[in-house]
């Protein structure tokens, strides 16, 4: 999966996975915005996050359940094996 394969996509995933919802605004990782959004664009449109808007604010969710059923243990896989880089890389709170 395309959307996967960069470690900045792949920190949201971890960050979202870990923390549960999130907006856009509150991610602490250091990139312009032009490059977040450019980020969780091709995140949504490969359908590893959903966003519904909440007010002013987009929350953003990964569709784990709609991952694993169409690729059972591709995410947990690819998010284990990431890992290690990508916090190292962006590291979360």
């Amino acid at each position: 999966m395309h959307a996967l394969s960069d470690p900045l996509r792949l920190s949201i995933v971890l960050s979202v996975l870990c923390e549960g919802e999130k907006t856009c605004g509150s991610f602490v990782i250091q990139a312009p915005k032009s490059t977040l959004s450019h980020h969780f664009r091709v995140l949504r449109e490969s359908g590893v996050l959903s966003t519904r808007r909440q007010g002013k604010e987009l929350i953003n969710t990964v569709r784990k359940n709609d991952l694993d059923f169409l690729f059972p243990g591709l995410l947990d896989a690819v998010i284990n094996g990431a890992r290690p880089v990508v916090t190292s890389l962006y590291p979360h709170p």
